[in-house]
């Protein structure tokens, strides 16, 4: 399970994070975005180093430009002096997710039970906050831009977010409450799926392009009923995949399925249509 771990993290850190970055914010945060790479191949690098100091030090310093990162969430929050909108609250809670993964990271390079939480938790921590946290929140904020206006986009863009800060709340309450944030989740990433489906994918000009929106949006069902099998077992002792199953599916399967592709995908739109894009993914 850590070389499998280990991959999907650095995927996130390396590609999907910049590449996010770029979406939400081309030209307010293409420096970061630029510059990226550089933390992140620290924070990549400490995943493969035995824990101690020689892992911890790297980690630390991705940790900090994590919490550089989500520094600049209020900023794009109330852009313009305006209340916030689901797409900007999604926005922002993308730009704070990698913060959790980072200090997680720490945590579990130093080998300190953080909080009292197992060290393989604080592992499985780091890709939830830049994949169920970055990336889906990214998403959610980008779609419920492009889509009609409706209640089921801006559902999306509110209960992702909510849906997110609910299993985080839920790792210190008890199972029944990460139950319930991945119950919202779910929802939020289901309706994310529909409207790229119904909507979004319909938009893209090109075969590949829809293509890697179909991906998403069919993997997004899948590994979001595997989550809510997951911590329905925890919450309530019926029989449920082991921590090794689900990284190997719903945790690959968002990477992969979900996450690349959509990023591949919306990065190919925003390049279709870059005065559009940049007024539609700009909170």
């Amino acid at each position: 399970m850590t070389v499998l771990v280990n991959v999907i993290v650095t995927l996130g850190m390396l590609y999907v994070v910049p590449a996010g970055l770029r979406l939400i914010d081309p030209v307010g945060l293409h420096r970061i975005a630029r510059l990226w790479p550089l933390p992140a191949t620290l924070g990549a690098v400490c995943l493969w180093l035995p824990r101690g100091w020689t892992a911890t030090v790297p980690a630390a310093l991705y940790a900090a430009a994590c919490l550089a990162l989500a520094a600049r969430a209020p900023a794009v929050l109330l852009r313009r002096g305006r209340a916030p909108g689901p797409a900007g609250i999604a926005a922002a809670t993308a730009l704070a997710s990698p913060s959790i993964a980072g200090t997680a990271l720490v945590a579990e390079r130093a080998g300190y039970r953080l909080f009292g939480f197992d060290l393989d938790i604080l592992a499985l921590t780091v890709p939830h906050f830049h994949f169920a946290g970055f990336a889906a929140a990214l998403v959610a904020g980008l779609v419920c831009r492009a889509a009609a206006p409706g209640p089921g986009a801006r559902w999306a863009a509110y209960s992702v977010p909510a849906g997110t800060l609910l299993v985080l709340l839920g790792y210190f309450v008890d199972d029944w409450a990460e139950l319930a944030g991945a119950v919202v989740l779910t929802g939020g990433m289901w309706a994310v799926a529909l409207a790229t489906w119904r909507e979004v994918r319909p938009a893209g000009r090109d075969r590949t392009t829809r293509a890697l929106l179909a991906t998403s949006a069919v993997v997004l069902v899948a590994t979001m009923l595997l989550a809510l099998w997951w911590a329905a077992g925890e919450a309530s002792g019926i029989p449920h995949p082991t921590l090794t199953w689900m990284a190997a599916t719903h945790g690959l399967g968002n990477a992969l399925g979900f996450a690349l592709c959509s990023v591949l995908a919306w990065r190919r739109l925003t390049a279709d249509h870059p005065q559009t894009a940049r007024q539609e993914t700009t909170p």
